[in-house]
């Protein structure tokens, strides 16, 4: 439910029980509900702002999911778009977790080699396998390097 704010501005409504994912990168919060696998066909309620002023970050999106809290793996993809966002977990109307994302050093089955050549992109039961370095994800089976666009190669 939205309402009107006396500025002029829409105000969203608070989420009974959730996640509330702030401080998303700007421009980057229907890239992080692709990658939770949020479709427009898929049962959730959603909040979605995107280009939000922010102080800290000059601007940043923010998604609100109701009746959803996310698992580990899905907050460690958030965090290779976002690595400034911060994960709200509510519940009746109250924060009762708040915290920051961490990209893990290894990434196991979250990012896709873009190498069609290497053995996680065969038939074999390999998991990808990436190493998160300063110059982008590093694959350790084939040495691929992921520098750009790190949003198309999540799974």
């Amino acid at each position: 439910m939205t309402r009107k704010d006396p500025s002029g501005g829409l105000v969203i409504s608070p989420i009974r029980n959730g996640t509330v994912i702030d401080h998303i990168t700007a421009g980057e919060a229907l890239n992080v509900l692709r990658i939770l696998g949020i479709t427009g066909s898929t049962p959730e309620c959603l909040s979605i702002a995107t280009n939000v002023k922010s102080k800290r970050m000059g601007k940043k999106d923010i998604v609100k999911i109701e009746n959803r809290e996310l698992r580990t793996e899905e907050v460690d993809r958030i965090a290779l778009l976002a690595p400034q966002a911060k994960i709200n977990i509510i519940r009746d109307y109250q924060v009762v977790e708040k915290k920051g994302v961490e990209i893990p050093e290894i990434l196991k089955g979250v990012v896709r080699c873009p190498n069609p050549g290497c053995i996680t992109n065969t038939n074999e039961p390999v998991e990808s396998t990436f190493e998160v370095l300063d110059k982008g994800l590093h694959c350790l089976y084939c040495d691929w390097l992921i520098k750009d666009d790190i949003a198309n190669h999540i799974i």
